[in-house]
């Protein structure tokens, strides 16, 4: 990861767009009906520190040299991060190419190396994110609070959310009627999750883009990792980072038996086929055992 990418939080917070022409109003544009408050710049103006000051970002876009270098010095000594269009060497950060669906944003972004990639990039993810997602992520914003005091332990918030994200509650707010999404999500809180915990069986020899969705979210979703030692880099890069990750002499079929019994949700990654005598174990304990079809024919 050559860049890390981090998300601003802008309301009530202060843009500033230093100069004048297409890359300005470009870099105008992606802040149109954001709660930040954008102040334009032009002429002497952008020439001045205190013009800068509190701005969370700076964008500085002009043809003219002499215009970019003072304007520029302006802003870093105002203590500004700063973007300056086609000048990577004087970036504090890159702008991504951006799918906003309100309360949902999604980026992509080469360090300011292709611009077109991450344009294209960004057509494909685009078409993938439905319109209504924001307003699911608004209506769990709402409750989050109510969330985590119904549900202390992060284990059964998982499995709740897991289940909430696919029930008729988030239907409904995806449809835009948050009155009815509201109330479904109060009846859903209170009935609490519905599913135990369970082991889920992936194929990890990789390649990575072999992987199933149904794949693909599971690593995503896991409370606990037992990865085999031979298991794919790529594959493993896809799975929760703050997951509990077992060694293989620690995936034993009784330990994860312990902890599926806990409500976690346990995603066994496999370099090879499953141990039937382990599966066999699983289920004897009572398990609910999920193999999945990982990879596609090869």
């Amino acid at each position: 990861m050559d860049a890390f990418p981090a998300y601003f939080p802008l309301a009530g917070k202060k843009v500033v767009i230093a100069g004048s022409g297409e890359a300005a109003e470009a870099k105008a544009r992606l802040f149109e009906g954001s709660p930040a408050r954008v102040v334009r710049l032009e002429g002497p103006p952008a020439l001045k520190p205190h013009a800068y000051i509190g701005a969370r970002l700076v964008f500085i876009a002009s043809d003219d040299d002499l215009f970019l270098e003072q304007a520029l010095k302006a802003a870093k000594s105002a203590g500004a991060l700063i973007n300056v269009p086609d000048h990577p060497e004087f970036c504090d950060f890159t702008t991504p190419a951006v799918i906003d669906r309100g309360e949902v944003v999604a980026a992509v972004g080469t360090g300011g190396a292709s611009p077109m990639l991450a344009t294209l990039l960004r057509g494909d993810i685009e078409a993938r994110v439905p319109e209504g997602a924001g307003r699911v992520a608004a209506l769990f914003r709402r409750f989050q609070d109510e969330v985590r005091t119904a549900l202390p332990e992060p284990h059964q918030r998982r499995a709740f959310l897991r289940e909430a994200l696919l029930g008729p509650a988030a239907a409904a707010a995806a449809a835009g009627d948050m009155d009815e999404a509201a109330a479904l999500f109060r009846e859903a809180l209170a009935e609490g999750p519905k599913s135990l915990g369970r082991v889920v069986y992936v194929e990890g020899r990789g390649p990575a883009d072999l992987l199933t969705l149904r794949a693909a979210r599971a690593l995503a979703a896991a409370d606990v990792l037992a990865p085999d030692a031979a298991v794919d880099a790529d594959v493993m890069a896809l799975a929760r980072r703050d997951a509990e990750r077992l060694t293989p002499a620690q995936a034993l079929a009784e330990r994860l038996a312990e902890i599926a019994a806990e409500g976690k949700r346990v995603v066994r990654i496999l370099a090879g086929p499953p141990d039937p005598d382990e599966l066999g174990a699983l289920k004897a304990s009572g398990v609910e055992v999920e193999l999945l079809a990982v990879a596609e024919p090869r």
